[in-house]
């Protein structure tokens, strides 16, 4: 996977990003920025600017993530250097928006596989340590002043595709590593709780938490008993949870909201009996 990761990000920025002259955000947008004005290489730069976030992370997120970090930078230091892409296109927003692709799954993967490609992220999570502003709006700030000097020191239009790149690479980087896993927590009640319990769990292969609460309704805010069901599952199940509630109740309240972080319990899909 880290591999994988190195070749797709040398491959967006040596087939797409770098020779139309465009940038990206964080660690490697400032390597590519001081290369474009000085013409020292990319590679040495890269390692370079990131030097000093590896030493940060040794002691922000440990000694096991620092040393995979240096060597996934490394690597694609390396890559970069012996390396020969072809030139894809010359299209600025093909450049921009696949450009972006690319160096965002080389990013995505080696953050599944334990280590990241750009130190910035590591800075970022220290400043929100030891302030407590949040992570993206520390890169924000990061970026803000990348690409602000990419349009003082070249144009404002390259700037502004610089800004596609980067949107599309961070796209890509959540999908990478949120993916089909990207989870939805599924609130439902119902008075026939008992038979979506049991589809959930038998035909879904999910978990499922059950409250006891009221129900209220009408003018005269009547209430009812009944047990309300809670369930996490992935994106692509929501549109099959939704068609088997209806079967078994029409009449169902249904709330989804997005979860963007679990810990603990049981959410991955559990085997079914008939598998």
């Amino acid at each position: 996977m880290t591999t994988i990761g190195i070749t797709c990000a040398a491959f967006g920025l040596k087939s797409f990003l770098l020779p139309n002259k465009f940038f990206d955000g964080g660690a490697t947008g400032i390597a590519i920025l001081i290369s474009q004005l000085t013409n020292l290489s990319l590679s040495i730069l890269i390692l370079l600017v990131n030097i000093p976030f590896i030493i940060l992370g040794y002691s922000v997120l440990g000694k096991s993530f620092t040393i995979k970090t240096a060597v996934v930078i490394t690597g694609l230091s390396i890559v970069l250097a012996v390396s020969e892409f072809p030139q894809i296109t010359s299209d600025k927003l093909l450049v921009a928006v696949f450009g972006g692709f690319f160096l965002g799954a080389g990013i995505g993967l080696t953050v599944r596989s334990g280590a990241v490609l750009d130190g910035t992220e590591i800075l970022a999570i220290f400043m929100s340590r030891k302030y407590g502003t949040t992570i993206g709006d520390i890169l924000f700030g990061i970026n803000i002043l990348v690409f602000s000097s990419a349009a003082y020191f070249f144009s404002i239009e390259s700037a502004l595709y610089s800004i596609i790149t980067y949107l599309s690479a961070s796209k890509t980087v959540d999908f990478i590593i949120e993916g089909i896993e990207e989870y939805t927590g599924i609130t439902i009640v119902s008075r026939r709780s008992e038979e979506i319990r049991e589809m959930i769990i038998n035909e879904m292969g999910r978990g499922v938490t059950i409250y006891t609460g009221k129900k209220g309704y009408g003018k005269t805010g009547e209430f009812a008993d009944m047990d309300v069901i809670y369930s996490v599952i992935t994106r692509l199940e929501v549109s099959k949870m939704y068609s088997e509630i209806q079967k078994l109740d029409p009449n169902a309240f249904i709330v989804n909201s997005s979860v963007r972080d679990t810990k603990g319990g049981i959410i991955k899909k559990r085997p079914l009996k008939h598998q």
